[in-house]
């Protein structure tokens, strides 16, 4: 039997550009912890957060808040990142319908009509069929290799498509990856922090300073709440992306493996 495409290994790097993102997050997420949830505006002639000022509470929520900001920003922005790229990957149109009229045009050896579906479905998976059909019909020309070592030459063209086109899918999923981990890790230091002053302030000697005890706890909740959300939506989108290039890889094995078993059809 042929052998199909090989899914790609996942690569777990981060790479220069998503480093310079995070920085560039993090420097944005000081600025609006300083400038933004820190103005006076959202505090009181006394510095205490105005009630209902939700900013005011972000603030509230201490140094870790700059640090989850920087992380949710830059969620956000692989999101859009990967979305738009994993969409120009797949090309125009439907990918089940483009395969089916691989299929059919393949069935009917009308390779003109193949590489023009190809042509007009561009992207990743478009790619990886147009390399395996030129194999396709460089092989019906070739007279000495056996047609056993033309189908192993067919699903190799494949296979070496698939590696160029598909590592860049996956690019940048390692950062989501991350975030999902760490972010409640953080959010939890938090937390953590945030206990400590609230406790703190009841271990006080004499009656407990209510204003330190409340804000003891509302730097716990909010960095609990801010890196939980994070995280969240970091294994999501990771999931998401992911079930986006399973679904384009599941593609590229199916028509390789047409490809093929239809060459090796024809050469019986």
């Amino acid at each position: 039997m042929a052998q199909t495409a090989a899914k790609p290994t996942k690569k777990t790097t981060i790479t220069g550009l998503g480093i310079i993102v995070m920085g560039v997050n993090l420097v944005i997420g000081i600025l609006f912890y300083i400038f933004v949830a820190g103005s006076d505006a959202n505090f009181t002639a006394e510095g205490k957060p105005i009630p209902g000022n939700y900013l005011a509470l972000i603030h509230e929520g201490g140094f870790i808040v700059p640090i989850l900001l920087a992380l949710f920003l830059t969620v956000m922005v692989f999101f859009f990142e990967r979305l738009m790229t994993i969409s120009k990957a797949k090309g125009n149109g439907s990918i089940e319908s483009f395969l089916q009229k691989i299929k059919f045009h393949l069935s009917n050896q009308d390779m003109t009509a193949a590489l023009k579906e190809c042509d007009r479905q561009k992207g990743s998976v478009a790619n990886v069929v147009n390399a395996g059909l030129h194999k396709y019909a460089e092989m019906k020309a070739e007279k000495e290799a056996t047609t056993e070592q033309k189908v192993l030459n067919i699903s190799k063209e494949i296979e070496e498509a698939t590696a160029l086109e598909m590592p860049a899918l996956e690019k940048h999923l390692p950062i989501l990856a991350t975030i999902a981990s760490i972010g409640t890790l953080i959010a939890l230091l938090g937390t953590v922090l945030g206990m400590i002053r609230a406790f703190a302030a009841l271990a006080a000697e004499g009656t407990p300073d209510p204003s330190a005890l409340s804000a003891g706890i509302s730097e716990a909740l909010i960095n609990t709440a801010i890196g939980i959300g994070t995280s969240a939506l970091a294994i999501i989108f990771y999931n998401i992306f992911t079930g986006m290039i399973d679904k384009l890889t599941y593609g590229i094995d199916e028509i390789g493996f047409t490809i093929t078993q239809t060459f090796a059809a024809s050469e019986k």
